[in-house]
């Protein structure tokens, strides 16, 4: 398949460890670097009606991102009403995630840009619906993955088993992010220290605790990953 060699799945250690804050970070770091970058939300919960139909505020950001501005439908196409698991949210719906139809969207978002980040919903092993694991999205768009790590008291536990997972569902983890997600955790550098020590791939930078920071501001504390 023909994609931009410089895509990346961008999935996390948990719900609200600060995926979208990353992603949209990313993508401005890349156009930093002088690339055409979008975002893609390909399943998103918790979506809000709107006059021109369910909008998710996280998969808005990514595509506000975005340069060039690509369509929402092909930004989150797939936008569910309910603020749960995708899984649930879809089941509510009476929705099945198609992976053809992800497939598609992905490749009109990657014909406009060097570099596509995709971020995925939750943590590495929530599905997306029934019988449809974010890994086969991966494996299907061919993505390496950068791992969002919330830092706080319990993430180097939740960090090692997720990198484990990745790594045993065969695809490649090429960084990770800390997030600052608790401005009262006061070991934020030593787990850090623990966390480049335990983790098979670079950090490619914390972000601080900067509720409504602008994400441009964001993307300086990030570096990209080897080769990008």
């Amino acid at each position: 398949m023909s994609q931009p060699a410089r895509s990346l799945y961008v999935t996390g250690t948990d719900t609200g460890v600060g995926k979208t804050v990353a992603a949209t970070a990313l993508v401005h770091r890349l156009r930093m670097a002088g690339l055409r970058a979008v975002g893609m939300k390909p399943v998103a919960s918790g979506c809000e009606p709107t006059p021109d139909g369910l909008r998710n505020e996280d998969a808005l950001t990514l595509q506000a991102a975005s340069d060039p501005s690509p369509v929402y439908d092909d930004v989150n196409p797939y936008a569910l009403a309910l603020a749960t698991a995708p899984q649930l949210a879809a089941r509510a719906m009476g929705v099945h995630v198609d992976l053809e139809r992800l497939h598609g969207a992905y490749r009109r978002l990657a014909a406009q840009a060097d570099a596509v980040v995709v971020e995925g919903a939750g943590g590495w092993a929530a599905p997306m619906d029934d019988g449809l694991d974010q890994v086969d999205l991966v494996r299907r768009l061919d993505l390496p993955v950068v791992m969002v790590v919330g830092l706080r008291l319990g993430c180097l536990n939740h960090a090692r088993l997720t990198a484990r997972a990745i790594e045993a569902d065969g695809v490649r983890m090429i960084g990770w992010i800390g997030s600052s997600v608790d401005p009262a955790f006061t070991e934020r550098d030593a787990y850090t220290g623990l966390l480049n020590d335990a983790l098979p791939a670079h950090c490619l930078g914390i972000l601080p605790h900067a509720p409504g920071a602008d994400a441009r501001a964001m993307a300086r504390h990030l570096r990209l990953p080897q080769g990008f």
